[in-house]
């Protein structure tokens, strides 16, 4: 079983910053593209941004210059620098992860989430 534990939500000024941490745990798995949605209140949960395991991002338009995701694979951990925070970046984000067995084919992806922190950017 693999699990996702998000940490750095928090409150911040309009145009702070915050760092997202997202850490993979569990033997037995390799972990695939991980990524971070939000989901802001009476919204859907949306895209922010991916990373495969070879380092190749993709950033929704929204946060482009302003958000940045990054992995460090032998920790299993990826991260989402916020900068230039503004009010509608508030929202619970969700750290995502596409894991699968290790030495077993066929592979079988699963997609992993974790708990969701809160990010709220007060103006």
């Amino acid at each position: 079983q693999v699990q996702l534990v998000e940490s750095g939500g928090g409150l911040v000024q309009v145009g702070g910053s915050l760092r997202l941490s997202c850490s993979a745990s569990g033997s037995g798995f390799v972990v695939n593209a991980m990524g971070w949605y939000r989901q802001a209140p009476g919204k859907q949960r949306e895209l922010v941004a991916t990373i495969t395991s070879g380092g190749t991002t993709n950033t929704t338009d929204s946060v482009k210059g302003r958000f940045t995701i990054s992995r460090d694979n032998a920790k299993n951990t990826v991260y989402l620098q916020m900068n230039s925070l503004k009010p509608e970046d508030t929202a619970v984000y969700y750290c995502n992860a596409l894991v699968y067995r290790a030495y077993t084919l066929p592979r079988r992806y699963v997609e992993v989430w974790g708990q969701g922190t809160l990010v709220t950017v007060s103006s």
